[in-house]
């Protein structure tokens, strides 16, 4: 059985707007567990992008290679590239994981499409990520004081990491009954 077709037996029944309206926790919370595993895709797909854009422009590995070599392993964090980049997807996985039932829950806005949605509070929760990151894993725990150019990339990779976030799970999560067969997926597009 494929990863879809799991996905697809853990959705709940009836149409989205039941799931939230009715006053159904079952079936909300079921959505919630729902979004969070399309959360979790949606985490390694944004992080595959974050890191695209990102080791380009500041030519370094994650500073989750840091994390590594001075809470794990010892040594240089040039030492552990493989177990860097592995951290990093499991951070950006988890957190889409975490944004994936947030978005779920979330109904405030229900008249506003979910693509919007998730492109307008995956770039929230993408800076909310960055100034944590910078502020308290960088800063408090890491020991790391980014230059001015480099905080910004650091904050421009985290505003990609959100903005893919939130388009997966908007595009996936909500609306669509079958994402694969609306958008075509199979054919190429």
């Amino acid at each position: 059985m494929s990863v879809s077709e799991r996905l697809d037996r853990l959705r709940p029944s009836g149409e989205p707007g039941d799931r939230t309206e009715t006053g159904d926790d079952r079936s909300r919370l079921e959505h919630a567990a729902y979004a969070s595993l399309r959360g979790i895709q949606a985490g390694f797909v944004a992080t595959l992008i974050m890191t695209a854009f990102r080791l380009p422009i500041m030519r370094s590995l994650p500073p989750s290679a840091n994390f590594w070599s001075q809470y794990v392993a010892g040594g240089d964090p040039d030492d552990h590239p493989l177990a860097g980049l592995v951290l990093h997807f499991v951070y950006g996985m988890q957190a889409g994981a975490i944004f994936g039932g947030l978005f779920a829950l979330q109904d405030a806005e229900r008249s506003i499409e979910p693509e919007q949605r998730g492109l307008v509070w995956g770039s929230v929760y993408g800076m909310a990520l960055s100034a944590f990151g910078s502020q308290v894993m960088l800063k408090e725990l890491l020991g790391i004081r980014l230059e001015g150019d480099e905080l910004a990339l650091f904050h421009a990779g985290h505003l990609v990491y959100g903005l893919s976030l939130g388009a997966w799970v908007g595009s996936r999560t909500e609306g669509v009954e079958d994402p694969e067969a609306e958008y075509e997926y199979q054919n190429g597009n």
